[in-house]
């Protein structure tokens, strides 16, 4: 399905599972989309979850809009697929730029959320420099990217040691699959993003998951999310980088429905 937005973006959106079953969304980072939780998805659907996914806008096969994206914009999204799917206490997913848009959402308009697990995510000190947006719009590094194993190497500092092939591949084309223009103005957007001071308003339980590899966003960075949340627990997982999802599923699972059964 497609829910259009206040700006025009038409956001694309995956169901499944049991009409019945405790909803769950899962939204994905930058750079990314939908297919980031394919080793996710369908454990929780044979748990008996209803399972949302959906891509970011500018993403995969979602349009960008007209509003400048932020994570306020992110976080409006997520409200609106909320929305469109009708859920109800549902467990929000949030993975690193998606966990921004969670945390907002959560602060903001918390009326249809019932859990959050947030991985490789942060509140605050998300100030990439300006080189480095500048890089992800470039189009001599989005060429690269498209090259299969220079393209591996380019993103393998991003991940743990222990990923496989198969997973850091798929990293690589979301990756490079992504509208350059749209990866930096991602990567530029949470210059100065503060959500600390919002986080105590947050009364849900929430998991907190963080790799102990993690080079993108610092571990310490997801334990002050965990710290602030008045309801959060913090776990950081061995051997993993910032690709969560691709390299820890079964963790993710398992957060999921812990929190689901509560």
């Amino acid at each position: 399905m497609n829910v259009t937005t206040s700006d025009g973006a038409s956001l694309a959106i995956s169901v499944r599972g049991p009409s019945d079953g405790t909803t769950v969304v899962l939204s994905h980072g930058w750079a990314a989309g939908r297919s980031v939780w394919d080793s996710v998805s369908p454990q929780l659907v044979a748990a008996g979850l209803r399972v949302v996914t959906y891509d970011q806008r500018g993403h995969g096969e979602s349009t960008v809009g007209v509003s400048p994206i932020g994570v306020a914009r992110f976080a409006m999204d997520l409200g609106d697929v909320l929305g469109a799917v009708g859920a109800q206490d549902a467990v929000v997913v949030g993975h690193s730029g998606g966990g921004f848009a969670a945390l907002c959402h959560a602060i903001t308009d918390p009326s249809r959320i019932g859990g959050l697990v947030l991985l490789a995510t942060a509140a605050h000190e998300q100030n990439t420099p300006r080189g480095e947006v500048r890089l992800m719009g470039n189009p001599v590094f989005s060429f690269a990217l498209r090259r299969g194993p220079l393209g591996r190497k380019m993103i393998s500092s991003t991940v743990g040691p222990g990923i496989s092939a198969g997973a850091l591949e798929a990293h690589r084309a979301l990756f490079a699959g992504t509208d350059r223009k749209v990866r930096a103005a991602c990567f530029g957007c949470t210059a100065g993003m503060d959500l600390r001071p919002g986080l105590a308003s947050v009364s849900v339980p929430a998991v907190v998951l963080h790799g102990d590899a993690d080079t993108v966003i610092k571990a310490e960075l997801g334990r002050v999310v965990a710290d602030t949340l008045p309801k959060a627990d913090f776990e950081e997982i061995s051997g993993v980088g910032h690709m969560v999802p691709l390299e820890a599923p079964e963790r993710v699972v398992r957060s999921v429905l812990e929190l689901a059964t509560r």
